[in-house]
């Protein structure tokens, strides 16, 4: 099991670019197997999560190869094209994985079995199940709705309209997915608007689709076109840099070429309400996704109600929001999320958890917590395998009065591999703890 041993480093300077979107590599792995033709891939997020997705899709007869770091180029079967998979399909700790295949298989003429790690296991899918199930899909799970996901082929699926009772682009994706394979028209409302990553990737592969705020829909029996896609480098791994630059005196870096998608950067907005400095240079579109390079320097944070119609738009990047929260002065209240509860572990318990252990005022709440900032000290805590609490607890490490051990980091690998080396690399004191 991999410890990382955090410590006060020196401003974060310079720049650099982080991996890969997951989101998007996740979606351009599935729609480019599907699609008729030869499509190339730059910038694929070369982590266990998306390996995993492209894995599922050669077990499923897609040639796809991998010419170099950070590229695939994926020779699509067309949308009936897939094969069964001669073992049960492994997605690894990947949630986005799991749920939209769901989505695609719901639709195949075979029988198929998605499994997951001792995380992904835990986490619930009768939120994508259920709407398949209306749409004609049989897919059994184990008690609560938990993988592994078993997939009858062979049924004939129809368009539904469904209003989602939790706001999640995985579900909708799902849905949408299925939808490809339908009869009729299938549409997803949503009560809060979610990322829109399938819905332009759909367009973009050439199928017709017609979203707004808070509503996609498409209708089955198309198909899909091959395309060469650049794949923007991750809004969810930049925000560790972006936190961490904020918090760190005398730091000034930049990261090049981020996503900055506005369902996907609400963390910006909750930074900038506490005071952070944060400038968007040279903004422009890649193939209809918005990036930006962002810089960003030291400032003192303060707390502050973090305003609920932002917290679907940064699910991802509360751990770190917290960690920014615990060296803010005054009170940050965070409300809303109890999504949170839900994702790789309990993020709302597993990081009031850690900060108390290094000496922060945290009182958590069924849907957030109350945070009041200061001065964290050295201590021990556990990421619980959270990929996204381990890297927190890396920036925590950065201001704390001592070293910081923070245990289970493995799976950061499944995520943004080399985070450790790109932190050291721009002033983070971060090393592997030496086993025994």
């Amino acid at each position: 099991m991999l410890t990382w041993i955090a410590s006060q480093g020196g401003p974060l300077r310079g720049e650099l670019r982080v991996p890969g979107d997951k989101s998007v590599s996740h979606r351009a792995i599935m729609l480019a197997s599907l699609a008729e033709g030869v499509s190339r891939i730059e910038g694929f997020l070369e982590g266990e999560d998306t390996r995993a997705t492209a894995a599922a899709f050669r077990a499923m007869g897609v040639r796809i190869e991998s010419p170099s770091d950070g590229a695939r180029i994926v020779h699509g079967v067309g949308l009936r094209g897939l094969s069964a998979p001669a073992a049960d399909i492994d997605c690894g700790n990947a949630g986005t994985g799991m749920r939209l295949m769901a989505g695609v298989l719901a639709g195949q003429a075979f029988d198929s079995r998605l499994i997951g790690d001792a995380s992904l296991s835990r986490r619930p899918m009768r939120r994508v199940t259920e709407p398949l199930a209306r749409m004609g899909a049989q897919i059994d799970s184990e008690p609560g709705g938990l993988p592994p996901l078993r997939i009858h082929g062979g049924r004939v699926l129809r368009g539904i309209e469904y209003a989602t009772p939790v706001a999640s682009a995985q579900v909708k994706s799902a849905v949408l997915l299925a939808g490809l394979y339908a009869e009729g028209e299938t549409v997803v409302r949503e009560p809060h608007a979610t990322r829109d990553y399938t819905e332009r990737m759909l367009q973009a592969f050439g199928w017709p689709v017609e979203h707004r705020e808070g509503e996609a829909r498409l209708c089955g029996g198309g198909r899909l076109v091959a395309r060469d896609i650049e794949v923007p480098a991750d809004f969810s791994s930049a925000a560790f840099f972006i936190v961490a630059a904020s918090v760190i005196p005398g730091s000034d870096l930049l990261l090049r070429d981020v996503g900055v998608h506005p369902r996907r950067t609400g963390l910006l907005r909750a930074l900038r309400l506490m005071g952070a400095d944060i400038t968007l240079l040279d903004p422009r579109e890649r193939q209809g996704e918005p990036i930006a390079d962002l810089r960003v320097r030291h400032a003192a944070l303060r707390g502050v109600e973090v305003p609920e119609d932002v917290v679907p738009d940064m699910i991802d990047e509360f751990p770190a929001l917290f960690v920014a929260a615990a060296l803010a002065e005054g009170r940050t209240r965070v409300s809303g999320a109890a999504e949170l509860r839900v994702k790789e572990s309990d993020r709302i318990g597993t990081m009031a958890q850690g900060l108390k252990a290094l000496g922060a005022r945290i009182e958590e709440t069924p849907d957030g917590a109350l945070i009041e900032g200061g001065t964290l000290d050295s201590g021990a805590v556990d990421s619980h395998g959270d990929h996204r609490i381990a890297m927190s607890f890396a920036i925590a490490g950065q201001r704390a009065r001592g070293e910081v051990r923070i245990g289970d980091c493995d799976n950061v690998a499944t995520s943004f591999p080399g985070f450790d080396a790109l932190a050291r690399g721009c002033g983070f004191g971060l090393r592997e703890a030496v086993p025994g």
